[in-house]
């Protein structure tokens, strides 16, 4: 049963349950200190489970002597975290899990409070333990945690805890040894314990497998903490579905592939059909581009709204070239080796900028995992030389996640644009078959990160390539948990037969209603409907989120000049 009480101002709390896959031990600090914020207006419990990369962390009581070998000669790397405890090790075949909970009543974080919610947690883990067929599995006195044979003469401790209790929220949690090499562990003190040992499941004798246990922690945490609905999504692909998409990806499909018509697929219908305007105001710029030796991001990505907004004078400029490192599976970018960067194109841009007369610049790129900073430098120059060229242009960026390049990122935040933009694109369960070299998690903490250093944050959803309704309320809320200040939302259009297939046509209302859930999760502004796209109206959604969040609107939002 839960230990959270009938309370009538909980009752409806969701406990959002995210089974994410291997994550950076970094990129999932960022995603819980931003969750643990409480920035979302609409409060939300949260169970994130994930293996790390080989990792060491020192929580606040820890010590360096209890690092007993260099980290680097396993690959691992060093963190301090900022939870209790001593050293430990997370690595893969680990099941890590951070509850993210608003505790009842009125703990504020003392040690009764924190003993008690250690307690509940041994509580979950060990049901989990029993769950899997290891029964004999309890408390050792002095020392947190999960231990195999408590009371015999050889205890060892199967799953770690160490947590951080604020102001009635939670962070951190439990490390479970499902079948890990247990040789790292021989390389610390494990948690300063130096008189026992450690063990897994596996080395217990239970065989079973990563999934197996996540469903069972995700059942027994539920049961625990849950004080309303339970949303449970999983970034790796469900066992139901046999369809592998992944060589749709960049041109490895096999060629045209016939889409069903069962009531929700077939013809292009009518509110998909766009009309080709090109005015005067569309050859000026699409003349403009050629001179000054630019590309946009409209062409290269054949967006369906290019005359609209090229007629109105807005355009996204793309940065560092015109070729992409990475081999996404709805994405018409060309993949060719990419050429070195023009230290010029700055300059250009800003030319441009100022011709063109825009009060709202767009800068997006490709991905360049090429380069040392991932093209990070090049953001900063452009906004740079945009706001040398004409200070009162507002500067949006589209960022790629830099691989979630700490260094890097901070490059462009201290660039300060005024709308930092990275896209999530697709709901959790649907990532590693449209962007395989990308990750839900560090898209996530892109934007924790982001928000935390006080911009505006945005990102986009495409539908139509296979995600449910349901999935991609989940995914505004997991952004409207990190902060995010405006989503786009829009439906995806296959560019050619070799990329992934459309799944279905979108219908207006349901956009529509994506719109009404977003902001009631406390996301400043939505803007979907099945042309969007995520430059589409990006100085008025910039324009509404700094009014609603009473801040005073720069003259380059009021309007063009």
């Amino acid at each position: 049963m839960s230990t959270i009480p009938d309370d009538p101002a909980t009752a409806d709390r969701p406990f959002r349950v995210r089974w994410l896959g291997r994550v950076r031990y970094r990129d999932a600090l960022a995603l819980q200190q931003r969750v643990h914020s409480g920035s979302s207006a609409a409060p939300q419990d949260h169970l994130f489970l994930l293996e790390h990369h080989a990792v060491y962390t020192l929580g606040l009581r820890a010590s360096l002597d209890h690092l007993l070998a260099p980290a680097a000669e396993i690959g691992a790397e060093v963190v301090q975290a900022d939870r209790g405890g001593d050293i430990t090790y997370h690595g893969p075949g680990q099941l890590v899990g951070y509850p993210l909970l608003h505790l009842p009543g009125k703990r504020g974080g003392g040690m009764a409070d924190t003993a008690a919610y250690v307690r509940s947690v041994e509580e979950v883990v060990m049901a989990v333990c029993r769950d899997l067929g290891l029964t004999d599995v309890g408390r050792l006195d002095r020392y947190p945690g999960v231990w195999v044979e408590p009371e015999g003469d050889r205890p060892r401790k199967v799953a770690a805890i160490g947590v951080k209790l604020t102001r009635s929220r939670t962070m951190h949690g439990f490390a479970l040894n499902v079948a890990p090499d247990l040789t790292h562990f021989d390389r610390m003190v494990p948690c300063g314990i130096t008189e026992f040992g450690v063990t897994s499941l596996a080395a217990e004798g239970i065989d079973v497998t990563m999934a197996e246990v996540v469903d069972r922690v995700a059942a027994r945490a539920a049961e625990q903490w849950a004080a309303g609905p339970v949303d449970r999504a999983d970034v790796t692909r469900s066992s139901r579905e046999r369809l592998d998409l992944s060589p749709f990806s960049r041109g490895a499909g096999p060629g045209a592939v016939p889409i069903p018509v069962d009531g929700r697929v077939g013809r292009k219908p009518a509110w998909m059909r766009v009309p080709l305007d090109t005015g005067p105001g569309y050859r000026r710029l699409k003349s403009l581009m050629r001179e000054q030796r630019l590309t946009t991001v409209c062409e290269e990505a054949g967006c369906p709204n290019i005359s609209e907004c090229w007629n109105d004078g807005t355009a996204t400029f793309m940065i560092n070239g015109e070729r992409c490192t990475r081999a996404c599976g709805f994405c018409l970018v060309d993949t060719r080796r990419p050429d070195a960067l023009d230290p010029d194109e700055p300059r250009r841009v800003a030319e441009a900028v100022v011709e063109m007369g825009l009060s709202h610049a767009v800068v997006t790129a490709v991905a360049r995992d090429d380069l040392a900073d991932h093209g990070a430098g090049a953001f900063a120059a452009t906004i740079d030389a945009i706001r040398n060229a004409d200070p009162s242009t507002a500067v949006e960026v589209l960022i790629p996640d830099c691989r979630g390049d700490v260094e890097a990122l901070s490059i462009i935040f201290a660039a300060r644009p005024d709308v930092l933009n990275h896209n999530v694109e697709t709901v959790a369960r649907m990532q590693r078959r449209v962007r395989p070299s990308a990750s839900y998690a560090r898209s996530l903490s892109v934007l924790a990160r982001a928000g935390a250093a006080g911009l505006t944050t945005k990102s986009s959803i495409m539908v139509g390539i296979g995600e449910t309704d349901d999935e991609v309320d989940g995914c505004l809320a997991d952004l409207a948990a990190v902060g995010c200040d405006i989503v786009t939302i829009g439906q995806y259009l296959q560019p050619t037969t070799t990329h992934l297939p459309i799944d279905r046509w979108v219908a207006p209302a349901t956009f529509d209603r994506w719109s009404e859930v977003g902001e009631a999760l406390g996301i400043g502004h939505v803007e979907a409907g099945p042309l969007t796209r995520s430059s589409y109206h990006a100085r008025q959604a910039a324009k509404r989120v700094a009014k609603r969040a009473g801040s005073p609107v720069p003259v380059a939002l009021s309007g063009r000049r």
